[in-house]
């Protein structure tokens, strides 16, 4: 009985297969323009289905099969009880010839079908190829059909299906009608799910139903298939556990508390949650592709595209992917995406996965808050005062050690207070009093960074503590000038001589004078003008390159070598003669001396 059963049984995908055109969820474009063909007689020889995975190619293909062949035909819609419906529904009708380009994909193939193709159908009145999956058929297959494809005999349609029309080639493109199927959306497939659970007599939860059709990634295939395991797998009432037990992801709430944690930078609580997730069951695959969809709704959220669906969690979830979208900023949670899909990129390469998912979380929570960091950036770019935001969330506190266990410290007097109600007490105003002594330490100066006022007696100093705040490039250039010299209120003229132009040049560019001004600013405490000029009456001498000096020689007399008996000796010897007499020196440790 049991094997009885199991013969009989077909999956859901097969069972609920659409049988006619209005049955195609979220293809209506598709099937009205067939209808209308075959209504008005201009079926074309060819059509070409494209689309992702199981979102109604190859049945809409057999549909428009069963418009153009039932005998009981109305107004382009099939009647579905007559032998030929019923054969090519099954698949086993003799004029419609379904093919798999995957598996037949040679020149060969095309061959046999080039041959068959001249052959009258059977009993109906077209003959039909189906090939699905057509951009798998090799470039010697698809020249092969190239002609009969133009001009094929008049009872014959081709439908062509596949995934990728990319790499189908243009010459095959240019002789079919396209016809592009878009994804089906979540709710279209959670009405479908709903009539298939009344169908089967299974209750089922609204939110388990939109759970399937949200993984199922706008694909009726998929989710039919998921549902078909998730009709097995529960008992009479079928909950969001067990779709998230089934499938291994986490729920709602789970995510939730875990983007709370980063955006309050709680490194602990973040994975924490990890943890006892992946300890319920939870895949870690599974977990980093829900939680990448979740930082995708914040994104669109903060965005502001309010009627754009949420692929992670329920529409009932929206208000708080608001909060925490105004809370993190669109440039944290892009920023944040950007580095979850780059550790999604590097677990498909190595077995350390969990690893790599706590360092991207908690790279995520020790993000600053980037919207509030461009704001300030665009202030000082502008030149306008910037203002101090306060932070959106509270980082951790670290504590610093105080100077005694119980000090106290000493309120502002209340004359102060009554004056400046806004301002804050500065160290100055602040005592400590010690717990053992009793004694107030004194008060800590706060001393401000010195300025220095620009004029002839403070330039030397002025340039001292100038140079050494400048790049060191600009700082190179500047050292060959002549002469500095004050030639207004706070005008600084700076005089290079004539052999040095290029640093002069170098100096007068509009980004160098900005520099110089900034840092001279920064010394003085007002903004300080520069004025570049060259002086031609003078020139930095160059120094003479440096020549060895000559040792003088000591030169002596040839009569003191007569009674010298060595010299007298090679004389005799070699006949020579005595020409010159030099001293000469030998280096020692101790330096030179005669030898």
């Amino acid at each position: 009985m049991v094997a009885e059963k199991a013969a009989q049984y077909t999956v859901l995908a097969r069972r609920f297969r659409p049988q006619s055109f209005d049955e195609v969820v979220g293809q209506e474009h598709v099937g009205q323009a067939i209808r209308n063909a075959i209504r008005s007689n201009r079926v074309a020889h060819a059509y070409l289905f494209t689309g992702a995975r199981g979102v109604g190619k190859t049945s809409t293909a057999r549909i428009f099969a069963k418009a153009l062949n039932c005998p009981n035909v109305q107004d382009g819609v099939p009647c579905n009880e007559c032998e030929v419906c019923r054969g090519i529904g099954e698949g086993n009708d003799v004029d419609v010839l379904e093919i798999d380009g995957a598996s037949n994909r040679g020149i060969d193939d095309i061959r046999k079908l080039r041959a068959n193709v001249n052959v009258r159908s059977m009993r109906s009145p077209y003959k039909v190829y189906i090939i699905d999956e057509v951009h798998m058929l090799t470039k010697e297959a698809f020249n092969a059909l190239l002609k009969t494809l133009e001009e094929p005999p008049p009872n014959v349609k081709f439908v062509f299906c596949t995934t990728e029309p990319n790499k189908v080639p243009d010459t095959i493109l240019s002789r079919c009608q396209r016809f592009d199927f878009g994804t089906i959306s979540q709710s279209s497939i959670s009405a479908r799910l709903q009539q298939i659970a009344e169908a089967e007599g299974k209750s089922v939860e609204a939110d388990a139903i939109e759970l399937v059709a949200r993984r199922a990634n706008g694909s009726m295939r998929d989710s039919q298939s998921l549902f078909d395991q998730l009709l097995a797998f529960g008992g009479e009432t079928i909950t969001t556990d067990d779709v998230h037990q089934l499938l291994g992801t986490a729920a709602d709430d789970r995510l939730i508390d875990l983007v709370n944690a980063l955006i309050e930078r709680n490194q602990a609580g973040a994975l924490q949650t990890i943890d006892e997730a992946l300890l319920q069951g939870v895949q870690l695959g599974s977990f980093s592709d829900q939680l990448l969809a979740y930082f995708r709704d914040l994104l669109v959220t903060a965005a502001g595209a309010k009627t754009v669906g949420l692929s992670s969690v329920s529409e009932s979830v929206r208000p708080t992917l608001q909060e925490q979208a105004d809370r993190w900023g669109i440039q944290t949670v892009s920023a944040a995406m950007q580095i979850l899909s780059e550790t999604k990129s590097r677990m498909q390469r190595v077995n350390y996965g969990r690893a790599l998912v706590e360092l991207a979380i908690v790279r995520i929570s020790m993000l600053e808050d980037l919207d509030a960091l461009a704001t300030i950036a665009k202030q000082v770019q502008n030149g306008t005062p910037v203002q101090a935001a306060a932070p959106s969330r509270q980082p951790a506190t670290r504590t610093t050690p105080a100077v005694k266990k119980n000090a106290e410290i000493n309120p502002l007097p209340a004359a102060s207070v009554a004056s400046e109600p806004e301002s804050t007490p500065t160290a100055s105003h602040l005592s400590v009093q010690t717990e053992e002594t009793g004694a107030a330490t004194p008060p800590v100066e706060a001393t401000p960074a010195g300025t220095l006022e620009l004029s002839e007696s403070t330039l030397p100093q002025f340039w001292e503590r100038f140079m050494p705040d400048l790049p060191e490039m600009l700082a190179s250039h500047l050292k060959n000038s002549l002469r500095q010299a004050i030639s207004g209120p706070n005008v600084l003229e700076i005089v290079f001589p004539s052999s040095y132009l290029f640093s002069k040049t170098y100096v007068e560019r509009p980004e160098a004078l900005k520099k110089l001004t900034d840092v001279a600013t920064g010394i003085t405490g007002s903004r300080v003008d520069f004025v570049l000029s060259v002086d031609n009456t003078k020139s930095v001498p160059k120094p003479a390159p440096e020549t060895p000096r000559k040792v003088p020689v000591e030169r002596k007399s040839r009569s003191v070598l007569d009674k010298d008996e060595f010299v007298q000796n090679a004389v005799n010897i070699f006949g020579g003669q005595v020409v010159d007499v030099r001293t000469v020196y030998t280096s020692t440790s101790e330096g030179t001396s005669d030898a």
